[in-house]
């Protein structure tokens, strides 16, 4: 584990792009290609604008997605589908995209899902950590029992507020209260995992993160803490509390 902590999200971002395209390239002249799985939200805006700007070989790049809302259109603004579209994949042409689209058969969706994230390795996951601890959609208590890759999961009140304090949606009443999230077990079968944490509402959760005296599913992201090649990205503002 290594903790990186910038004055700066702008800053932090860049690092951490800077990391993950090195990670990338890395993996590509090994192996031929690289896989990632990759996560969403406000917290991410910094670090996929210097990505998309560093010379990486995209057309060898498949990439996962992390998490969705179920049932919620690719036109909404707060569709993860539409952000890593817009943010991230138009951006990179030639990378290969498997989008969760939960709009249809979930169960099939599921399975096709599961069949092509485990068929080889991640190589590179680039992992949020929510203001309850989650990661990905696996609100405390988070299953860590379970070795599925991907399961519907029903979001707490915390993490559906924080949807609204993004400002994806404008009150709590319109969150979805399911959505289609990688699990724990599959989050942590990524070879290298890469957390990008900014700004002063994620300080308790990195705290508690890296200052809880054992892993618990009661705070998601310290079974983080498992992985040998964790990088935790952050800014004087999400450090704060350390």
């Amino acid at each position: 584990m290594a903790v990186h902590v910038y004055e700066t999200a702008v800053k932090m971002g860049e690092a951490a792009a800077e990391r993950v395209a090195t990670l990338i390239c890395r993996t590509v002249e090994e192996k031929g290609k690289c896989r990632i799985l990759v996560s969403t939200g406000q917290s991410q805006f910094e670090y996929f604008e210097a990505l998309v700007k560093l010379p990486v070989p995209w057309d060898r790049v498949e990439v996962f997605h992390l998490d969705e809302y179920i049932d919620l259109p690719i036109t909404h603004p707060a569709s993860f589908r539409k952000y890593l579209k817009e943010r991230f994949i138009d951006k990179v042409p030639g990378a290969t995209m498997h989008y969760l689209d939960t709009e249809g058969d979930i169960d099939a969706l599921i399975r096709d899902i599961t069949a092509l994230i485990t068929a080889e390795p991640i190589d590179v996951g680039i992992i949020g950590i929510g203001e309850n601890g989650h990661i990905a959609f696996n609100d405390p208590p988070a299953d860590f029992e379970t070795t599925a890759s991907y399961h519907v999961v029903n979001l707490d009140e915390r993490c559906r507020l924080q949807q609204v304090g993004e400002g994806w949606f404008a009150g709590i009443d319109e969150v979805p209260k399911q959505a289609l999230s990688a699990t724990v077990w599959q989050i942590m079968q990524c070879r290298n995992i890469v957390s990008v944490v900014p700004h002063a509402v994620k300080a308790e959760a990195v705290k508690k993160t890296l200052r809880s005296p054992e892993v618990t599913n009661m705070v998601p992201a310290t079974k983080l803490r498992e992985c040998e090649n964790w990088d935790l990205y952050l800014d004087a503002d999400s450090a704060a509390l350390l």
